[in-house]
């Protein structure tokens, strides 16, 4: 089969019931493909991975990119007339954001997967949705960065969308207000960058000795863990702040970058990130770069069978994590599950939250 037949093959599946070595066979097939594409189409990728590559037994032996080179070359596998939209990640004053071009295909299948995965933990119905952020962030057009992108990606899942914020992160407490009163007795739906839920709105309702009650609230959330983890704020303490401020009791946290949108690493009941049937985690040594045993921290290298416009299938990130299983979540999901306990020593802000917090 073509690369599209056997990625849509793969999207068919269920999210989280294929077990890992059907899945390593899978996408590993998918993720040779897309590298032997992007030699063929990218000639700064072919720059760096010149010979042919042959079949490998598992998915480490596959090639993989630092995700910083995104920050220092234009990447990208299709025409410039291809290019549907070119999405920029959030960077401090200062700092190269990252470039990534996507086309209408890349752009295509990465809503599909987002909204498969999502689907998991929200259902198929659309609800009233709370945006932690304000309106200023929303852009839309040919350029987006990883902030308004972020948003984009969540709000097709909600309906009667109210920002939470005003340009100054201050809170808009009428449009707070208002959206409690009117949906505080049925389901609605949270979001915004993990920082930016803490600090601009769990914290600023503690200091004003206000509460809001949403008890069907479900809260998603991501990124910007390194700035609360300096604060002594984890994820039980985290959820803990958001409840007792809000009455939302249903808090998912996820993991994923806009170096590869569409593939999010969600939250189990237990506390755990999973990969979906499309992706997959490597933890590497941070010394030699070896594949690290199950239970043993390394730099986390994430795997996409969705990056056709530009050669980010394979990208090993700054951020350090552990596989503690593979199959035998408590939850009942299959694949491996990790956590994520931080980002390198010495290594620049770079989430979307961060960046809002540099920028206030």
């Amino acid at each position: 089969m073509s690369y599209p037949e056997q990625l849509e093959a793969l999207l068919g599946q269920a999210v989280y019931e294929l077990p890992q070595a059907e899945k390593e066979q899978q996408l590993g097939s998918l993720l040779l493909a897309l590298h032997r594409h992007h030699q063929l189409q990218c000639n700064e990728y072919s720059q760096l991975y010149p010979q042919p590559l042959k079949a490998t037994e598992n998915m480490a032996g596959l090639p993989y990119l630092a995700v910083r080179l995104f920050k220092l070359l234009d990447l990208k596998s299709v025409a410039d007339d291809e290019v549907l939209k070119c999405l920029s990640s959030s960077g401090t004053t200062g700092q190269i954001p990252a470039r990534i071009y996507l086309d209408a295909v890349t752009s295509r299948w990465q809503s599909k997967t987002l909204v498969k995965i999502l689907q998991q933990f929200l259902g198929k119905q659309r609800l009233p949705m709370l945006i932690i952020d304000c309106q200023a962030s929303h852009m839309s057009g040919a350029a987006l960065n990883a902030r308004s992108a972020g948003i984009q990606g969540l709000a097709m899942f909600g309906r009667n969308h109210t920002y939470a914020l005003n340009a100054d992160m201050s809170p808009n407490w009428a449009a707070i207000d208002a959206f409690c009163a009117q949906h505080q007795h049925e389901k609605v739906l949270i979001f915004g960058f993990t920082f930016m839920v803490w600090q601009y709105f769990v914290k600023a309702l503690q200091q004003q000795g206000r509460s809001i009650n949403l008890p069907q609230g479900h809260l998603f959330h991501s990124g910007g863990w390194k700035k609360l983890q300096s604060e002594s704020v984890d994820n039980a303490t985290f959820k803990q702040g958001v409840e007792a401020s809000t009455g939302i009791q249903q808090v998912t946290n996820f993991y994923g970058m806009a170096e590869q949108v569409g593939t999010v690493f969600m939250e189990c009941s237990h506390g755990y990130l999973h990969a979906p049937a499309t992706a997959d985690v490597i933890m590497r040594n941070c010394f030699d770069l070896s594949e690290q045993p199950t239970g043993e921290q390394g730099l986390i290298q994430v795997l996409s069978a969705l990056p056709f416009s530009y050669p980010g299938f394979s990208l090993l990130t700054e951020d350090l994590g552990t596989v503690h299983g593979v199959d035998d979540c408590e939850c009942g999901r299959k694949g491996k599950y990790f956590t994520v306990q931080g980002r390198l020593p010495k290594v620049e802000l770079r989430g979307c939250s961060d960046t809002a917090a540099a920028a206030v």
